[in-house]
């Protein structure tokens, strides 16, 4: 058994969280890189804009990796894929003739 976390169907299903964690990076980045540049340098607006998206970006990382933890956990408890999974019909139910 491998040691992995995530398997390929929970890394696809958590691509809707990566793709915004990925511009938000960028952004990061850029405003870090190009704040100093050829518009003047406000500590506090610049401080309150980068700890707005980097607060963005950690709580979104956090949750991403706990929204992969609960799929990881919900396929391994159900041994399938929870968005192809079947569930077998209740011994109980009377409502059909046999």
């Amino acid at each position: 058994m491998s040691g992995r976390i995530f398997d390929r169907d929970t890394l696809l299903d958590l691509t809707v969280n990566v793709i915004p964690l990925a511009m938000l990076a960028f952004f990061l980045v850029a405003f870090l890189v190009y704040a100093p540049g050829p518009f003047a340098f406000d500590s506090v607006l610049s401080t309150i804009q980068l700890s707005i998206v980097f607060t963005t970006f950690f709580l979104l990382a956090v949750l991403t990796y706990y929204a992969g933890r609960a799929i990881a956990g919900a396929e391994k408890a159900h041994g399938v894929h929870a968005e192809t999974a079947t569930v077998p019909p209740d011994e109980t139910d009377d409502s059909e003739p046999p």
